[in-house]
């Protein structure tokens, strides 16, 4: 018990907390790790352990300090990594996000009328033209896009999905889930490998107000499998005189990808693009504005001008809709595709990086890291639930047998290095790292390995 009276104040630990320990914390949360460790340092005495709250509190510091969010370098060859902030913006459209929080704008101003107007109809416009909609808008992001629509169209109605659509994504995303909260009510129809268009037209009730279709994000049916073409499902729209929409998530503008030079590139396999989704008769289509898209965590809702008018009067629209900086930054990224300058858009620049650039670069990352040029062919994956199973090919820096001990301490780094591990070797790929971030790269890696 002798101990218990050497414990130290709150106060006391307060200040060497907020001194020697995390000066750049919170008063508040340095408070709250004071008094935290002292209660451990307590419970622990009652038990007859004595527990250091100084050492408390310098883990617990850490931890808090750690959770702020700070820039990383993604090495691990995952181009839209969903932990690590997905879509990078280009520099143009983080400028314009920054403009926008900074000071006033005309975000709901008409500034040639003089009076209130509109939020986002300039962006708008622009995903009008993109995707060759009657009309658009934007919410916050593609789940918020789809629970708006099930929401408006079909509240207290059946809709009918295929089984091998009815997909998870990570961080607890279930579309059944998603259509019960939105108040529509599932109607499963097929099979999880087969669905006809005869199962959909079964599956139709007198109350049905929409046919949904939905690309699975994330994984791929293969073998024995079949689906029903979107042309099929168009036209038992038009008889049965109920609206088509399809989610097609990842947001890729055209499945013709013109931005790139040649044919489309392989790896985008059979992932649909909105303006071919939309001439093939879709009423509405709804994507994501970061993804394969190039730009921030948004939701993009284009096709029907009707359908649109009844989607932003909804009084769900005023709870998913996207602040000043969000429109900026993405009215940039799309003006981007209108010039002809998507491919200035990083995550396209990434994806088409040719193998001998990188390899170069790897070659001078080890030269400069003190490290042996050990190069293998790998593959980098697009990421964030686009393309699955769909891999580029990519070159890496194998540091090998260090995977375990160096993966910590480039995590400790500032910034943080996150790479790859595999079979006990570290594996660095620069498929989404900078050019300009390659000296800090061999900063860091130079320091892991010597430490």
């Amino acid at each position: 018990m002798d101990y218990l009276r050497l414990l130290p104040s709150v106060d006391a630990l307060s200040v060497r907390v907020s001194v020697d320990i995390a000066p750049d914390l919170p008063a508040v949360l340095v408070t709250e790790i004071a008094r935290r460790s002292i209660d451990a340092a307590r419970s622990a005495a009652l038990e007859g352990k004595q527990v250091d709250p100084v050492a408390i509190a310098r883990r617990e510091a850490r931890r808090f300090s750690r959770g702020r969010l700070r820039r990383a370098i993604n090495a691990t060859g995952v181009l839209l990594h969903t932990n690590l902030g997905r879509a990078v913006l280009h520099r143009e459209a983080a400028a314009d996000a920054g403009r926008a929080s900074l000071g006033y704008s005309n975000l709901e101003f008409d500034l040639a009328e003089g009076r209130r107007g509109s939020r986002g109809t300039y962006l708008s416009r622009l995903f009008s033209h993109l995707t060759g909609a009657e009309a658009a808008m934007v919410v916050n992001n593609n789940a918020a896009a789809l629970f708006l629509v099930l929401h408006t169209l079909a509240q207290g109605a059946s809709v009918p999905v295929s089984r091998g659509e009815l997909i998870e994504i990570g961080g607890s995303y279930r579309l059944p889930d998603l259509m019960a909260a939105s108040g529509a009510r599932l109607l499963e129809v097929g099979t999880t490998n087969r669905t006809r268009i005869r199962d959909y037209e079964s599956g139709l009730r007198a109350d049905s107000r929409m046919l949904l279709k939905v690309h699975p994000s994330n994984y791929r049916v293969v073998g024995f499998s079949e689906e029903t073409r979107l042309r099929e499902l168009v036209e038992l729209g038009r008889r049965r005189d109920v609206p088509v929409v399809y989610d097609v998530g990842s947001g890729l503008l055209d499945a013709d990808v013109p931005w790139v030079r040649g044919p489309p590139p392989s790896w985008i396999g059979d992932e649909p693009g909105v303006r071919q989704v939309l001439a093939a008769g879709a009423d509405l289509v709804t994507f994501s504005g970061d993804k394969l898209f190039g730009g921030c965590q948004a939701g993009v809702i284009a096709g029907r001008s009707d359908l649109v008018s009844r989607l932003k009067s909804s009084p769900v629209a005023r709870a998913v809709r996207v602040d000043g900086p969000t429109i900026a930054a993405l009215a940039r990224t799309a003006e981007m595709y209108a010039s002809g300058r998507a491919i200035e858009i990083p995550f396209w620049h990434m994806v088409t990086r040719p193998v001998e650039e990188l390899s170069e670069r790897l070659e001078a990352i080890a030269a400069r890291s003190g490290l042996p040029p050990v190069l293998r062919m790998s593959e980098a994956m697009v990421g964030a639930g686009s393309v699955p199973g769909m891999t580029v090919p990519s070159p890496v820096l194998a540091i090998e047998r260090r995977g375990e001990d160096l993966w910590p301490r480039l995590l400790e780094a500032e910034p943080a290095v996150v790479a790859r591990r595999s079979a006990g070797d570290l594996l660095v790929d620069v498929r989404a790292v900078g050019e300009d971030e390659d000296g800090t790269l061999s900063g860091v890696l130079r320091a892991a390995c010597r430490s």
